[in-house]
């Protein structure tokens, strides 16, 4: 897998697209244990080339009950967005995630999984591209336990989603016990 995410973070097919130039991010091992797939790295993974290094990704590690070297290790954390660059802003906030990527490398990243990770699909973007569930994403989230044991729906942790987060009280009361439990079963 080594050799792969190297070809992977030397990628460039979307660089005349992307505001800011390629800059892939991942975080991959064979032996990861759960797959984090989002939608693309923000501007501040971007600069920083973290992933999940800002108050989106607090958020997220709270919500999965792990800390930061729990989190950062990729033989429990694969982090596979549907993009690895920053697509840029757009009027509402980053633009979706560029088309090429994911049909390009997650297969092959898949492949190299010796166990069944759980992937935890995080935002509309990943799970409509991992599901054929033409659902929102509210319903999805209220239905999380029809796409285990191999899926774990999520909202975006970002801030801006707090207006979500106030309509949906039962997303942190419901499901975040039950996602918190699945991913300590998977680290054991």
């Amino acid at each position: 897998m080594k050799g792969l995410l190297t070809e992977i973070r030397h990628c460039s097919v979307c660089k005349p697209f992307l505001p800011l130039g390629a800059n892939p991010i991942i975080s991959a091992s064979p032996k990861s244990k759960i797959v984090l797939a989002s939608q693309a790295p923000g501007k501040i993974a971007h600069e920083k080339s973290i992933a999940w290094d800002d108050p989106s990704g607090r958020r997220l590690r709270a919500w999965l009950g792990v800390n930061e070297d729990t989190f950062y290790n990729p033989d429990n954390f694969a982090v596979l967005p549907l993009g690895f660059c920053f697509p840029g802003k757009g009027k509402t906030g980053d633009l979706p995630p560029r088309p090429e990527c994911a049909p390009l490398w997650h297969q092959k990243v898949i492949d190299h999984f010796e166990a069944d990770p759980l992937y935890i699909l995080i935002g509309n973007h990943a799970q409509s591209y991992y599901l054929q569930d033409k659902r929102s994403l509210t319903k999805r989230i209220q239905n999380f336990e029809a796409y285990l044991p191999k899926y774990f729906v999520l909202p975006h942790p970002s801030p801006v989603n707090h207006f979500w987060m106030n309509k949906n009280k039962w997303f942190e009361s419901d499901v975040i016990p039950q996602l918190q439990q699945e991913i300590k079963q998977r680290l054991q």
